[in-house]
């Protein structure tokens, strides 16, 4: 893991625009960014482990973080894939200052740290920066009450359905665009077995939708989000 790193454009843009920083004025964001390491991590890395101290929440500038938990057998339930521009671990700050699962790297990434205490101590001074974190906290709460609700009343099928149409550009008669990750991923992602994920992928093929690899093409779009909504 590298401490000290130079980002690039695009790295630097993902970080100004992430949901924690791009809504600061300029004297808080300043403030914030004074709390901020950036490290390099390979794929497979530790970020934290559930129960530790959580000292840093974390920005992603490049590449993807997977968090999960893993029960006293081993078996692992994945919580979310984050990518550039999410932020993650930020609730820690209100949990005794403990991270809530695992993270680890599931593809080379850069992350900017954000020290806890630090930001912390920083709310009294700048309410733009609680409104900011309550934002990032709003959003993944939504995120984790869709995730409950598509488990309970769609078909897997389905929920890959609403998955890749959440992909497509809206109002687009038909689509084509590659998975932002591998397929072991987002079974893990949707909650579904990796041979539950091949026979949805086939069933969607019977709904106008192409699977080569990685890459996705939708015939149609409006049937493909009729089928996701269908009891």
């Amino acid at each position: 893991m590298k401490t000290t790193l130079d980002l690039d454009s695009a790295q630097h843009q993902a970080l100004l625009q992430c949901a924690f920083l791009s809504p600061l004025s300029d004297a808080a964001r300043d403030a914030v960014m004074r709390t901020m390491t950036v490290r390099g991590y390979q794929t497979q890395d530790i970020v934290f482990r559930e129960g530790t101290t959580a000292d840093t929440f974390c920005c992603i500038l490049s590449g993807l973080v997977r968090l999960y938990r893993v029960n006293i057998d081993g078996r692992e339930a994945d919580l979310g894939i984050f990518s550039a521009g999410d932020v993650f671990g930020e609730c820690s700050m209100f949990l005794q200052n403990c991270y809530p699962a695992d993270a680890k790297v599931a593809e080379k990434a850069v992350l900017a740290h954000f020290d806890t205490a630090m930001v912390f101590e920083l709310l009294p001074k700048f309410p733009d920066i609680a409104q900011a974190i309550s934002g990032i906290l709003a959003h993944h709460l939504k995120a984790a009450q869709n995730c409950i609700a598509d488990d309970r009343l769609k078909t897997a099928p389905q929920r890959v359905a609403s998955f890749l149409l959440a992909r497509c550009p809206p109002g687009s008669p038909s689509s084509t665009f590659r998975l932002p990750y591998q397929k072991s991923l987002l079974a893990g992602t949707l909650g579904l077995a990796p041979e539950a994920l091949s026979r949805a992928f086939s069933q969607l093929r019977l709904n106008g939708v192409s699977i080569m690899g990685r890459n996705i093409a939708i015939e149609d779009t409006e049937a493909l989000r009729q089928f996701s909504r269908s009891e």
